[in-house]
């Protein structure tokens, strides 16, 4: 019973429109995703520049049916979007060969 008593509210964190929340989280996710995307794009660039370069369009096209797919309200048409990861895998095996090159671990 004492708790009950002490207990705050949480506060509302998004607007009540839902089409709103879903710009906010759409545009928050893809803040949160692009510190990963600027350092494999850098690291991959520097073994692969081309490979690299449509890698990350292929990243960016993703991104934006991501964000368009999220802004109509039904957050479930996000997942039109997902096709960004291939570019994100690409550019990921790419820094991993290129740092496995700089270790002397493989000669590809």
């Amino acid at each position: 019973g004492a708790r009950k008593k002490y207990e705050v509210p949480y506060p509302k964190m998004y607007s009540e429109d839902d089409r709103f929340n879903c710009y906010q989280r759409a545009h928050q996710n893809t803040l949160e995703n692009y510190p990963v995307y600027l350092l494999l794009q850098v690291l991959s660039g520097l073994y692969a520049p081309k490979v690299a370069a449509l890698a990350g369009a292929v990243w960016c096209a993703g991104r934006i049916v991501y964000a368009i797919g999220y802004y109509t309200g039904d957050p479930s048409k996000r997942i039109r979007g997902a096709f960004a990861y291939i570019g994100l895998l690409t550019m990921l095996v790419c820094s991993i060969i290129f740092a496995l090159n700089l270790l002397k671990f493989t000669n590809l």
